[in-house]
């Protein structure tokens, strides 16, 4: 059934035939039309990858895609430099926008390495199901993104530089209805770069309507020493007010693991990064490359983690609150830490969804 309307294609699927019809938007194609790709000339010739990529003027905001509906977005990829000769932290100064049916407010507003679980401005390998991150920043989504309208999505450059070389490819179907209970895509990024002793960090806040939430992806730099996962997620929903229907266990335990992520290996207690398809730690970095050559790689320690809730959505009927707390543990007793947290919420809903908090500033964005 929901392979019919363009959401699901798995192998059991896969010989099913429907009436949906497969487009593309890529810089060779840039409005998906039928029989329309690859018309621009090279060094080679006609049709020899003439336009391949597009740069991105400073300032600007370029629509990448801009279709009418029903459909459905089935994948997307997308690779950049992380930097340029006026900065290093592009993956941050890019901001990807969705919007569906012709909304005003953007359901998808989060910086470009963030949304792919690149924090921190630094690229990372990442292998699960519905993210891929690849050598070398080949980041790819496989989040279904049903519109019935329209689907309209932005990429603005609030880097100091024009940023050439930016590759991109939207799959998508378009289809002859959706199902009712279809709901739409939505993603919201949040910062604090020194959180609140002993106040909970909040992830999204005010999300109205009916819908599930299906993933959270944390950067986090530990700004205090000993272990710094000891908080537990909360989800409120639907009229939870002092106290949460879902109270997590532990930072780790959220993300799959457990016991610190803690090994020994050469007579060290480490922290083993980890990609699986739900759940991974994918970045564990205490060093910092952007300007090596002068004032060397000491950085504080940062900790990438992300959890899908494709098998266990989170289903709410009127609203939704997710936060996390910064609790530590010193081997004694548990303590509360202010560290440096960001974040990415995705989630399902009925539009209208709720407006958004303002997007910092981009400077406020760069990572510690």
């Amino acid at each position: 059934m929901l392979q019919n309307h363009g959401l699901g294609f798995g192998l059991s699927t896969a010989p099913l035939m429907t009436n949906a019809k497969t487009r593309s938007i890529s810089a060779e194609n840039p409005k998906g039309e039928v029989g329309a790709g690859g018309k621009e000339a090279s060094n080679l010739g006609i049709a020899r990858k003439g336009r391949p990529c597009m740069t991105l003027k400073q300032g600007e905001t370029v629509t990448l895609v801009d279709v009418d509906g029903p459909g459905v977005i089935q994948h997307f990829w997308i690779t950049v430099t992380d930097r340029t000769d006026k900065g290093y932290f592009v993956l941050r100064d890019l901001v990807i926008r969705m919007y569906w049916d012709d909304e005003e407010t953007p359901s998808v507003e989060v910086p470009l390495g963030d949304f792919f679980c690149n924090g921190f401005g630094a690229r990372s390998v990442v292998n699960s199901l519905p993210i891929a991150v690849n050598p070398t920043g080949g980041m790819n989504c496989y989040f279904p993104m049903p519109f019935r309208k329209s689907a309209k999505i932005t990429i603005e450059n609030e880097h100091a530089a024009d940023i050439g070389g930016f590759f991109y490819q939207f799959n998508y179907t378009l289809v002859d209805e959706l199902p009712e209970e279809a709901g739409y895509f939505h993603a919201q990024w949040r910062r604090e770069n020194i959180t609140t002793a002993a106040k909970d960090f909040t992830l999204i806040d005010h999300v109205k309507g009916k819908g599930h939430y299906v993933g959270t992806y944390l950067a986090w730099a530990a700004l205090e020493r000993y272990w710094w996962g000891e908080g537990e997620i909360k989800f409120y929903m639907d009229g939870d007010e002092e106290w949460p229907t879902i109270c997590g266990t532990g930072t780790e335990d959220y993300f799959g693991g457990a016991w610190c992520f803690y090994e020994k290996r050469d007579g060290k207690i480490v922290e083993v990064p980890y990609n699986t398809p739900y759940l991974g730690y994918p970045y564990n970095s205490r060093t910092d490359t952007t300007r090596s050559d002068i004032f060397g790689e000491d950085s504080v320690p940062m900790h990438g983690l992300y959890r899908w809730h494709l098998m266990d959505p989170i289903r709410f009927e009127n609203e939704l609150k997710v936060t996390i707390q910064q609790m530590g543990h010193n081997s004694r007793a548990l303590f509360e830490r202010t560290d440096d947290v960001s974040s990415v919420a995705y989630w399902y809903q009925a539009e209208p969804h709720a407006a958004f908090p303002t997007l910092p500033a981009v400077q406020t964005r760069w990572p510690r």
